[in-house]
């Protein structure tokens, strides 16, 4: 059986919080790869309000079985009252790819 992998967005409100946060998943073996993309402009509704952030975006690869893992470490470092952890699966990707998240994370 596939392990179920997924794809992990985090929004964060500097590129060393992405990188303290992406740093414990990978030494975790929480996640097999962490992309930190700077200079994400967000928009969003907050407290009855729409607001906006300059933001860096952490994407995450990892198996759907460490999910929760991932979830408690970020919200652990972050600093946000409601980060955004949102987890997309992996409808397909090359085998050695796949492979590789599944034994990157055991």
């Amino acid at each position: 059986m596939r392990a179920g992998h997924i794809v992990i967005f985090v929004t964060c409100s500097s590129r060393e919080e992405a990188e303290t946060i992406a740093g414990a998943l990978l030494s975790g073996k929480i996640a097999a790869c962490a992309n930190i993309i700077p200079d994400v402009k967000s928009n969003f509704w907050w407290k009855g309000r729409i607001d906006s952030a300059d933001e860096t975006l952490l994407v995450l690869k990892t198996t759907k079985r460490n999910f929760r893992k991932a979830e408690k470490a970020v919200r652990r470092l972050h600093s946000y009252e409601v980060p955004e952890i949102i987890a997309l699966p992996i409808a397909a990707g090359s085998k050695a790819y796949l492979g590789w998240i599944t034994k990157s994370v055991k």
